[in-house]
This record gives C-alpha cells, sequence and structure tokens, in this order.
C-alpha cells in the first residue's frame, strides 16, 4: 500500500514579508537577495511588456481580429487576448519570442 503525500501547509511568507528570512539568511544578506530578484522579476517584466507591445503593434497595424492573430500565432485566441491585456504572468520571454518570429519579426537582444 502506498502511503500519503504530506500535503499540509505549515509556513506561508505573509505578502510583503522576505522570504529569504523565512530561510534563515541574515537580515542584511536577505534585503540584499530580495532587491536582486524584484530588480530581475522587473525587468522581465518590462521585457515581455515589450514583446507583447510588438505582437499588439502587429494586431493593430495588420486590422485582424483576435482569432485570426491567434490562427497566424498558432496559440488559442484567449492567449491573444492576454497578450493585448499584458498578463505577463501567462508568459514566458520564449513564447512572446516565437509568436513575434511566426510574424517575421527577429528579436535581438543587446545586453548592457
Amino acid at each position: 500500500m502506498k502511503g500519503k503525500i504530506d500535503t499540509k501547509s505549515r509556513h506561508r511568507t505573509e505578502a510583503g514579508g522576505n522570504v529569504f528570512e523565512d530561510l534563515g539568511f541574515p537580515h542584511d544578506e536577505a534585503e540584499r537577495l530580495l532587491h536582486e530578484i524584484d530588480a530581475q522579476i522587473d525587468d522581465s517584466i518590462r521585457i515581455k511588456r515589450q514583446l507583447m507591445d510588438e505582437i499588439a503593434g502587429w494586431i493593430k497595424t495588420q486590422s485582424v481580429t483576435q482569432t485570426t492573430a491567434a490562427r497566424v500565432l498558432q496559440v488559442t485566441r484567449p492567449r491573444i487576448s492576454d497578450v493585448v491585456n499584458h498578463k505577463v504572468q501567462k508568459f514566458t520571454i520564449d513564447a512572446l519570442v516565437l509568436m513575434l518570429s511566426r510574424i517575421g519579426k527577429r528579436v535581438q537582444l543587446a545586453v548592457q
């Protein structure tokens, strides 16, 4: 007989809390790590928004419906709605780059 998997939550970091402190990092290091990860998340969101703007701009410029755009981009129509409405949490950068390649747009990366 298989044992049951323990799925009970024992701790939850409150919104605005610092998960690194919860993991036992010293306060100063936890603050540094939190600041660093927040900056990385902000960068990712900025990149995704730029890619989504390009896709939404193509939809507008081509005067295509979301259904037509979905067919061309090989995704569902709700995914197109998510792009147009900047639901960045629902996409990876890779997925957005792939969509752009399907409409003939090349994405170039610049590291500063």
